[in-house]
């Protein structure tokens, strides 16, 4: 599967969440405490079109920042997924499993995995709201 390239010009604007991090392979993470909710953005759901299959990992496997963790199919693409940091999965969004267009219907809401983060100073590597809008040309 290719990594998710997307046309980074378009004309509808993308739900954008102040206070999550996102990284450059349009995934995001909400962290709360030493929690992080992993999931893709807005935008590339809307590039994605109809999610249709969402491979995620296992609960206890061991995720690492800017590593491949599962994949999204939708009718017009698959895409591997990258996570946006380190740590181990407590728990996977099951709901996708029989509804993966639940991203679709908000992407923000449908995360895909839960890690227990071990090492927060890789959010500092990641966008904030502001710098993901300009990077995705909003």
């Amino acid at each position: 599967m290719a990594n998710l390239r997307i046309n980074q010009k378009k004309t509808t604007m993308s739900k954008i969440i102040e206070g999550y991090y996102y990284c450059d392979s349009h995934e995001f993470v909400k962290v709360e405490g030493n929690m992080g909710y992993v999931g893709i953005t807005d935008h590339a759901q809307h590039e994605l079109g109809n999610v249709v299959y969402v491979d995620m990992p296992d609960v206890d496997d061991e995720v690492t920042a800017g590593e491949e963790f599962g994949a999204v199919e939708s009718v017009k693409a698959a895409s591997d997924l990258f996570s946006p940091v380190s740590g181990t999965v407590v728990e996977v969004n099951e709901a996708l499993e029989d509804e993966p267009g639940l991203i679709n219907k908000d992407a923000f809401e449908n995360w895909i995995m839960k890690v227990e983060l071990s090492d927060k100073s890789e959010l500092e590597d990641l966008m904030d709201a502001a710098a993901y809008k300009a990077f995705i040309g909003e």
